[in-house]
């Protein structure tokens, strides 16, 4: 039976704790906070007790996950574990201190993987004296639900870790796409457009939130409009992500952050949790949506097309591999089509004239076409042959 450490007993950290003893690992849950460690027992009894209730697992399979998850407050407990997988506060500093620490106390085949959505793994594993064992493993949120798994090697990360974190990760039922270790890795880099574009769009006026979200769902098939994702995800988190993916690329246009997602975080404006985001959920009016044909199709347009071009520059520059890419834009975040298969069917061609055009109208770095999709189009390939 393997034995999994989780750092950290936070939504996240408990899910993955969840998903570990469903698979029949033991799992040894840590927090330095009593009550944290309390209340992710009672919220995965909750959780279990609602798949009872739906017939998806029985009271025996309830009992045998709960079972196999021991709550600990001390890190020498993770000292004969297989792999640990740190779910603390995104903080460079913070983790690599922790992580200092769990090299010392874990035996040297222990592999040690964080959790981060964004920062880099190889800064770190520099923190260890054994670097090689350490590497990215991120999961999306609700972790039991979503599918995929990010497995980020850094660079001192050893193929013995990447395949043995690939193998455990798979056998719990998940899907892993392989990214390197830059920041926002596939998904959090990529879907950067499907926010900023819209905010972008909203910014100069052509259409308010409602029409925005009715376009995207409209047009494209999506679950979500942007801005009712960013409302559930929560303003305050999705900005400070796109800030840090900004600063991480040494301010590149195409990631700049726009003032009225800041205001609407300064003002505490997070979305659902806040009761009031981009919509307000407690005083619900009637929404007034622009179903206007011609603007809804220019505006699906202008955000897949920068989504494409997003999913076109991370091929380009070896971020992965044009399957993980899709797959991890459809399984990672539940887009209706991979962006690339998207792009062959809209044509290559046109999409780089999309880009053209773009930026003919604006002259800003932020819409420069990606290398690979103009050299595509001018050859006349598609990304799928």
């Amino acid at each position: 039976m393997k034995i999994i450490g989780v750092l950290g007993a936070g939504s996240m950290g408990s899910g993955i704790a969840q998903i570990a003893a469903s698979n029949g690992c033991k799992v040894l849950l840590f927090d330095t906070n009593p009550k944290a460690l309390i209340s992710a027992i009672e919220r995965l009894k909750k959780i279990l007790n609602r798949l009872v209730e739906k017939q998806k697992i029985n009271e025996d399979k309830m009992q045998a996950i709960l079972a196999l998850i021991i709550t600990t407050d001390n890190l020498n407990d993770f000292k004969n574990a297989n792999l640990v997988i740190e779910a603390i506060i995104e903080d460079l500093e913070i983790k690599k201190k922790v992580f200092s620490e769990l090299d010392s106390l874990c035996s040297p085949k222990t592999i040690l993987a964080s959790n981060t959505s964004s920062l880099s793994v190889t800064s770190i594993a520099s923190s260890c004296v054994y670097p090689e064992r350490v590497i990215g493993i991120h999961f999306f949120n609700p972790a039991p639900l979503m599918p995929l798994v990010e497995i980020i090697p850094s660079i001192q990360s050893s193929n013995e870790t990447i395949n043995n974190s690939k193998n455990i990760i798979e056998s719990w039922n998940k899907i892993t796409v392989i990214a390197k270790d830059t920041p926002g890795f596939i998904v959090n880099r990529i879907a950067r457009p499907f926010y900023g574009e819209a905010l972008r769009i909203y910014d100069e006026g052509i259409a308010n939130f409602e029409t925005i979200d009715w376009a995207v769902k409209e047009k494209g098939g999506f679950r979500m409009g942007p801005f009712t994702l960013m409302d559930f995800i929560g303003n305050d988190v999705n900005y400070a992500v796109t800030e840090s993916v900004f600063k991480a690329f040494y301010y590149d246009p195409r990631y700049k952050p726009s003032f009225t997602q800041k205001r609407h975080a300064e003002a505490g404006w997070y979305g659902r949790k806040s009761g009031r985001g981009y919509y307000n959920y407690e005083n619900q009016s009637e929404i007034e949506v622009n179903k206007d044909d011609r603007l809804a199709e220019k505006i699906f347009n202008r955000i897949l097309i920068m989504l494409i071009n997003e999913a076109a520059d991370a091929l380009f520059l070896n971020i992965a591999s044009r399957d993980d890419i899709d797959l991890a834009m459809t399984k990672g975040v539940n887009y209706p089509k991979g962006l690339l298969k998207w792009a062959d069917e809209i044509g290559v061609s046109k999409c780089a004239s999309f880009m053209d055009e773009l930026y003919a109208e604006y002259k800003e770095d932020r819409y420069r076409c990606s290398p690979l999709l103009r050299r595509m189009a001018e050859s006349g390939l598609n990304f799928y042959e």
